[in-house]
């Protein structure tokens, strides 16, 4: 009895909700340990694609920057237009981090560091979910389904260690919550350093003033005496940590400003147009998420309900569910942080939910580990084998400006350039310090207000664009080749003072034809390839008319093609030529040459169908029709490649549903009505 009156005040405070209602199920610690494993390889599998995030150039320079300077820069030293204005690197000490381990240990230092924060983060979830109640295999499983949706955000960027943070938050409050060692104090420098290392520093503040909000109203509730002013010092110490943690996160090098900046873009710029076309500020898309997510949406507060009838509502559970469901919905660059949070709440709740079935019980410690392994892998997999997201250690080479900055740098492209700010951070990596070739904006968006609207704008709007290269008069423009948004591009082409000098299938690089690069526009000026998608189709009629256009694009397209390791495009339109010249066998090794090199590029699987029809092989045909409505979903023209080839093989059935459909999915689709009224004629005859 003396030991009990003798704990500590959180201790006693908390005591209760560590064994109220925890149902255990009879478990093995082998099993634990084996289906841990499995759930950890799950974990360090599903965030080992190769690496395509543009911001990690640009966080590695600043990173250099600190360690040749000594100190966080406190200037802008990253784009030309606000080159030595007052700045704030908010990512500061994620920068000065990553630096050293890219230094020291390359491409595989990058994803050490990536394996060892996710297991880092969710064995921290795990741990507090463990704390929670959650023993069973289940949360392990859970622990899976949360890292797939966390996985987006594993790309070396400051959220990999503010996770780390975040989880070991969770662990220190909800151990205290539920009566285990008190570790408050531990939060005061998780605080600094989080507000250090990213912009999210605010929700580990948000999450300890929820546990001090539950304290307050726990002990309020207490009786008043002695026992009720023991049970009330646990909330004001815990109110002295939440404000000694606020206090420290001051001590940064730019003081209040770093805390101001995310209630500042909130307040003042999150509706500035730029921001709408970052894909992380908007709405979900749900194609790029892991498959599950819907159903973690709805379970996490269905859960937290189901346990609520029978253990009560958990306040401490119900606020962040509340306000992270809301911030994901609304921007999904908050969705990483939306599974942290979720992991070890859904963990407790299932395991508040499993043991209501009583046949659980029955089924054998071996086989429930056995379930709980394929459940993790089951979940892992499909989303290791995506196409968009190859397994693989190294970069994604083809999203990056190598070989444009290659040519750059050859032919002494320099001056003042209008770059797009997601290839800015290879840019600035490849180029720094050299001041003559930074990029107009970099990744935090930098510059003045106008600067950032006209750029918005500019990409879409001819007027807009005039009015801003008016303002500076760009010597070059380096720009995407997205082929979805390609405006900018077009209005080069028709200039006729800018002269595209070169191109692949990531970038296109244009200078003017008068002023500091006019030798470089002479020397090396594409004069019949566009760099924009408008041109493309006439250049193409053209080709078929005359053979002497079609000769100079073929040696353009040869030229772009030798230029860079990232030349599909090149060859998929080389075998639009050979087509025309009924060089069939060229132009099924050119794409064969374009597949091995972008396997994803929709529209080349469908080529490769006509031209397997053009040479009689239509079995090979119709595999490539599957292989590109994989890729590209169904449409009218693969249903009628595929009702060509089922004519070829002699089977009018197939063939006359595949001209059905194309005609369903395109009825002014004239082929598809002829191929079908000729198998009628067909059949009368």
């Amino acid at each position: 009895m003396t030991q009990k009156l003798a704990q500590s005040p959180a201790r006693a405070r908390a005591a209760p909700a560590a064994t109220t209602g925890r149902v255990e199920i009879p478990l093995h610690p082998a099993a634990l340990i084996a289906v841990a494993l499995v759930s950890a390889a799950c974990l360090v599998v599903s965030v080992s694609f190769r690496i395509h995030d543009p911001d990690i150039w640009e966080n590695l320079l600043v990173g250099k920057a600190i360690w040749q300077l000594h100190r966080a820069p406190t200037l802008h030293l990253w784009s030309w237009p606000t080159y030595g204005a007052p700045d704030l690197e908010w990512t500061w000490g994620f920068s000065a981090l990553i630096w050293p381990i890219w230094e020291r240990g390359g491409v595989w230092g990058l994803f050490a560091w990536r394996w060892v924060t996710v297991l880092s983060t969710f064995g921290l979830l795990w741990a507090a979910a463990r704390r929670m109640g959650a023993r069973g295999l289940a949360a392990l499983v859970v622990m899976v389904a949360c890292g797939l949706v966390w996985r987006v955000r594993s790309q070396v960027r400051p959220e990999t260690l503010a996770g780390v943070l975040l989880a070991l938050q969770l662990w220190i409050l909800e151990t205290r919550r539920q009566g285990g060692p008190d570790r408050s104090p531990w939060l005061i420098p998780v605080a600094w350093v989080w507000a250090n290392i990213h912009n999210t520093w605010f929700i580990g503040l948000g999450l300890t003033g929820i546990h001090l909000l539950h304290d307050l109203v726990t002990d309020a509730r207490r009786p008043r005496g002695r026992a009720g002013a023991e049970r009330g010092a646990g909330s004001r110490g815990l109110g002295w940590i939440a404000l000694g943690a606020l206090l420290i996160s001051f001590v940064n090098p730019y003081g209040w400003r770093a805390l101001w900046q995310p209630f500042d873009f909130f307040l003042n710029q999150r509706n500035e147009a730029i921001f709408s076309v970052i894909g992380e500020m908007g709405a979900i898309d749900w194609g790029a998420q892991w498959h599950g997510l819907p159903i973690l949406l709805v379970a996490w507060p269905v859960l937290l309900l189901a346990r609520a009838r029978r253990k009560g509502f958990d306040w401490v559970e119900a606020l962040p569910c509340l306000l992270f469901s809301a911030l994901a919905l609304r921007a999904q660059r908050f969705l990483g942080f939306y599974a942290l949070l979720a992991a070890p709440y859904l963990a407790r709740d299932l395991a508040h939910v499993l043991p209501a079935w009583s046949g659980i019980r029955r089924v054998p410690v071996a086989l429930r580990a056995a379930l709980a392994a394929l459940a993790c892998v089951a979940l892992a997999l499909p989303e290791s084998m995506r196409r968009d997201q190859p397994i693989g250690v190294g970069f994604a080479w083809d999203q990056y400006p190598v070989a444009a900055c290659d040519f750059m740098e050859a032919h002494g492209v320099r001056g003042r350039g209008f770059t797009q700010f997601e290839f800015a951070g290879y840019q600035l990596f490849r180029f720094w310090p050299d001041r003559t070739r930074l990029p107009f904006m970099d990744i935090h968006q930098s510059g003045t207000r106008l600067d950032r609207d006209q750029y918005a704008w500019a990409l879409r709007r001819v007027p807009v664009w005039r009015e801003l290269d008016q303002r500076y008069t760009f010597d070059y423009v380096l720009l995407g080749r997205d082929f979805q948004l390609g405006t900018l591009r077009d209005v080069l082409d028709a200039d006729s003072t800018w002269a595209p000098v070169f191109l692949d299938d990531v970038m296109a690089l244009y200078v003017r034809r008068a002023g500091p690069l006019a030798d470089v526009a002479r020397a090396f000026e594409y004069q019949i390839l566009p760099g924009g998608e408008a041109r493309l189709g006439p250049l193409g009629q053209a080709c078929a008319r005359d053979s002497a256009i079609r000769a100079r694009t073929k040696a353009e397209l040869e030229r772009e093609a030798s230029s860079s390791p990232s030349h599909a495009h090149a060859l998929i339109l080389l075998t639009n030529l050979a087509i025309q010249e009924e060089r069939y066998a060229d132009a099924r090794a050119l794409l064969e040459r374009a597949l091995a090199l972008e396997p994803n590029w929709s529209g080349t699987h469908l080529r490769l169908a006509m031209v397997q029809l053009m040479e009689g092989r239509p079995r090979d045909a119709l595999r490539e029709v599957g292989l590109e409505r994989r890729l590209s979903g169904e449409s009218a023209q693969l249903d009628l490649l595929a009702g060509r080839a089922w004519r070829e093989l002699g089977d009018p059935g197939r063939a006359r549903a595949a001209f059905r459909r194309a005609i369903q999915r395109d009825p002014a689709n004239a082929e598809a009505r002829d191929s079908l009224a000729s198998i009628a004629r067909g059949d009368r005859g």
